[in-house]
């Protein structure tokens, strides 16, 4: 028979069980594969940890994953460092992490080899998106650690080379939890600026943890979007991040990306000097080259003979007057007889001319009679001469 005193409920026997779990691994370090991950809107983390054996829960919370220096991805194999607990009202238990990494440098290559793949396939890395760097910038946005020796290189190497650029700092983590982040926000702040030519994003060597950041989706994307060139100079020569592949340019050097981005004064002296020296003897060639001109000009016969050029002209002239008035008056002389023969038809044709002759007009009932059958002998006539008019009546 059943010992009632021994019977438990089973919020007793959760709270039991949660109090031995919670207390015998306190702290303790769990290697797997990660999956199922997901960043839930509050900023939490929801994920799993998994082997060939078995698969346990794991939350990470806001305030703890702001530490982690990559973004985790499903299929990477990860160390957690946490404790489990037990949530009550479904009586599971999960791994609470505190921190976490890489299990190793392989799995932050794999993540990078994927996410280049899928940056490559979507075209963030095409020549064709790729903006030209201006030649001679005035202000140069730079996005490094204020007080990083990359920051250091990047001044002296601007003075030296070309010292009427203004370097724009937009300080930035450059490794580390956030500065992803951090640097994604540096480059739209200098795009929202209208003065910047061109964008220098630099840091020195480190490993491949200490790169990651440039290696983050979130940084690639904000160096696609950007409307003002970008130059990246990170790490070493051998070192190569996803931000490399985005940028409009990469130097692999931040001493490089600044003389990448700035053209050497000596350089502009020397071609200044060149083109002065080649431009004066350019014009001394031309001015030359136009005295010989003037000097044959001077020397040819138009100038040795100007007035039988003048004599030539002048009687051409006096020949072409000729021609044209001889031209003019032959004109008018046809023009006047074609008047006066015009002037004598009009004459034969006049009335009046007809009447001297000694014709008569007969006109009755307002008309000129033209025949005898037309004439009525009962009315009044008028009978017009060459001097007067004379009516008869009937």
């Amino acid at each position: 028979m059943l010992d009632s005193q021994n019977i438990l409920t089973v919020s007793q026997l959760t709270s039991q069980i949660k109090k031995s779990l919670e207390d015998g691994f306190s702290d303790i370090i769990v290697t797997g594969e990660l999956s199922n991950f997901k960043a839930h809107v509050s900023g939490h983390w929801y994920f799993s940890m998994k082997d060939s054996g078995a698969s346990v829960s794991c939350t990470m919370w806001k305030g703890m994953n702001s530490y982690v220096f990559f973004t985790p991805q499903d299929g990477m194999n990860i160390t957690a460092h946490g404790r489990i607990t037990v949530y009550p009202p479904r009586g599971q238990y999960q791994l609470e992490v505190r921190s976490m990494r890489p299990a190793g440098i392989g799995e932050l290559q794999q993540a990078f080899e994927l996410l280049k793949k899928k940056l490559s396939a979507e075209g963030l890395f095409d020549a064709a998106h790729k903006k030209d760097i201006p030649s001679f910038p005035v202000k140069i946005g730079v996005i490094t650690a204020p007080d990083g020796a990359a920051m250091q290189d990047l001044r002296s190497v601007a003075a030296r080379r070309y010292p009427v650029a203004e370097l724009v700092l937009a300080p930035s983590k450059v490794q580390g939890a956030g500065a992803a982040e951090n640097i994604s926000a540096c480059i739209e702040a200098l795009n929202r600026r209208d003065d910047i030519d061109v964008i220098i994003i630099a840091r020195g060597g480190g490993s491949i943890e200490d790169l990651w950041a440039f290696n983050e989706e979130i940084v690639a994307r904000s160096i696609y979007a950007s409307r003002i060139p970008v130059i990246t100079g990170i790490g070493h020569e051998i070192d190569f991040t996803i931000a490399d592949f985005t940028a409009d340019l990469r130097a692999a050097t931040p001493t490089a990306a600044m003389e990448i981005a700035t053209p050497d004064r000596n350089d502009l002296f020397a071609f200044i000097g060149d083109f002065s020296y080649n431009s004066t003897q350019r014009i001394m060639d031309i001015r030359l080259r136009m005295l010989n001109k003037i000097k044959t000009a001077l020397n040819s016969y138009g100038f040795r003979m100007p007035l039988d050029i003048i004599k030539h002209r002048n009687q051409l002239t006096d020949h072409l007057y000729y021609k044209i008035s001889r031209g003019i008056e032959k004109i008018i002389m046809l023009k006047e007889k074609e008047v006066l023969r015009s002037a004598g038809i009009i004459r034969i044709h006049d009335v009046q001319h007809t009447l001297k002759r000694g014709f008569v007009l007969v006109k009755q009932n307002s008309g000129y009679v033209k025949r005898a059958r037309d004439l009525d002998t009962e009315a009044e006539i008028l009978l017009k001469f060459s001097d007067n008019e004379v009516l008869v009546n009937k």
